[in-house]
């Protein structure tokens, strides 16, 4: 058998290491993924290891690196998936954002729902090793460059949305803006599932009609819309 490069090596102890951190989630930054561990589970010795990686921290480092830039799916994939068929169905903006804000709470609840659950784990874990990133300048880099890149995702998502139901943002905002306070408030939602707490919800009815379940992230949205967005051509039913 040929001998694996360095390369190969690190590919396979870093597959294993992030399999390990998916099933049991950041609860203490990247610390209990043992490298000893790791190693026993792929067949290799403490050796193979080290000459890739000075120490422990080394690979607690990368491994927590790794993590930042591991996504499953683009990050505007569920929620658009979410919407296609309200969108298809003429649906308005309040159908829209009560399905996406739906989605995105059981999308982060199925970290405790669903342990199977591959892009839960990496949304949440990533989530969590964010709040941590000042340990390693590193990881600093990796987490803003996985923000700008969900930050860009979903600026394009929303702009196309907001187009088509005939709004624009309001002066001086811009669609970033608009797209960094809904981060904002999505994440902090992600935590709160994070910690198995449940989300609210209420039967509600923004424009008059038929009462319907609304998260409490839906109706958030909802008045960010209201604040961030006004009228241009035809407007939906938002106001």
């Amino acid at each position: 058998m040929p001998r694996r490069s360095a390369d190969d090596t690190r590919l396979l102890i870093m597959g294993a290491a992030l399999r390990m951190l998916l099933e049991r989630g950041a609860t203490a930054g990247v610390q209990h993924i043992r490298l000893q561990e790791v190693l026993r589970s792929v067949g290799l010795t403490t050796g193979a290891a080290y000459r890739i990686w000075p120490d422990q921290d080394a690979f607690h480092r990368d491994l927590a690196i790794e993590m930042m830039r591991l996504r499953f799916a683009p990050p505007a994939d569920s929620a658009s998936r979410a919407i296609r068929e309200a969108i298809a169905g003429d649906g308005s903006m309040d159908d829209v954002v009560r399905l996406a804000a739906q989605d995105h709470v059981s999308y982060a609840a199925r970290f405790h729902l669903e342990p199977e659950s591959r892009d839960s784990h990496a949304f949440i874990t990533a989530l969590a090793l964010r709040t941590a990133a000042g340990a390693w300048p590193e990881l600093r880099e990796a987490a803003a460059e996985r923000h700008r890149e969900s930050i860009d995702s979903f600026a394009a998502f929303y702009g196309e949305l907001i187009a088509h139901f005939g709004y624009r943002v309001r002066d001086p905002f811009t669609i970033t803006d608009f797209a960094e306070a809904m981060a904002a408030l999505g994440e902090g939602f992600a935590i709160r599932a994070a910690q198995g707490l449940d989300h609210p919800t209420y039967e509600f009815s923004p424009d008059g009609g038929p009462k319907q379940e609304w998260t409490l992230f839906g109706v958030a949205i909802r008045g960010l819309a209201s604040a961030f967005l006004e009228p241009e051509g035809t407007p939906g039913r938002l106001d």
